[in-house]
């Protein structure tokens, strides 16, 4: 097994512990290092039943090179992302139930908590179409509507973030369904509250989400999943 098949199937893993609860849908890829493509997490199956056998290459024209699952046909998502971000290392792409709800809300992501403020100012991008990303077409359309965001929402359908790896892509997808959560709430109670300014949001933003704590939170994501398993 190599590197890229164990931080996939560790993206799997958490992204199958983490308040993923759309049986077999959603997915998450890493680029290839040989550049052919995105190894991706198979089709018809859940992310925590992920096995490395199971990993699938695709590369940009759809077609699977490697690997013995089954693609997923919104695999455009991800190559199409990678191909025209040469920073991105990771994508994922979830239907997590609080982030579809705000999608649809069509609310602005407001600095309500820590969590926003990787979101904000102007760092959450919306693609207006609810229709599976099955073509490059559409994929190329959702990579230009993310140009260089963390996270884009898909409206009516779910979100993409992604990250210079699987670490920085997962605890994204994290931290925007915990935002939209947060921001749920609080609207349900006012329509009429309060957040932090863009200049503060920006300072919690770069005293929060440094590198060292991204990686350190990925750490305790996967301890987390690591204890829930060896618990049953």
């Amino acid at each position: 097994m190599t590197d890229q098949h164990s931080e996939l199937l560790a993206a799997c893993s958490v992204l199958g512990g983490y308040a993923q609860d759309d049986l077999i849908w959603g997915h998450a890829s890493v680029r290839d290092s040989e550049g052919r493509g995105a190894w991706m997490k198979s089709s018809r199956l859940g992310f925590e039943e992920m096995t490395a056998d199971l990993l699938v290459l695709v590369d940009d024209s759809g077609t699977t090179l490697a690997g013995g699952g089954t693609r997923h046909i919104e695999s455009p998502i991800h190559t199409e992302i990678m191909r025209s971000r040469p920073d991105v290392g990771a994508v994922v792409h979830t239907h997590w139930p609080h982030v579809v709800a705000f999608g649809a809300t069509g609310m602005p992501m407001r600095p309500i908590s820590h969590d926003a403020t990787l979101f904000v100012p102007d760092r959450l991008a919306r693609y207006g179409s609810g229709e599976l990303i099955t073509t490059p077409e559409q994929g190329r359309a959702v990579a230009e509507a993310l140009e260089d965001r963390p996270a884009i929402l898909l409206a009516h359908h779910g979100m993409v973030t992604v990250g210079a790896d699987v670490a920085e892509a997962v605890v994204t997808a994290v931290m925007l369904e915990r935002a939209a959560r947060l921001q749920l709430l609080t609207a349900a109670a006012t329509p009429d509250f309060s957040y932090s300014s863009d200049d503060e949001a920006i300072r919690k933003r770069d005293q929060h989400f440094t590198r060292s704590n991204i990686e350190a939170a990925w750490a305790y994501l996967l301890r987390r999943v690591q204890g829930s398993s060896s618990a049953t």
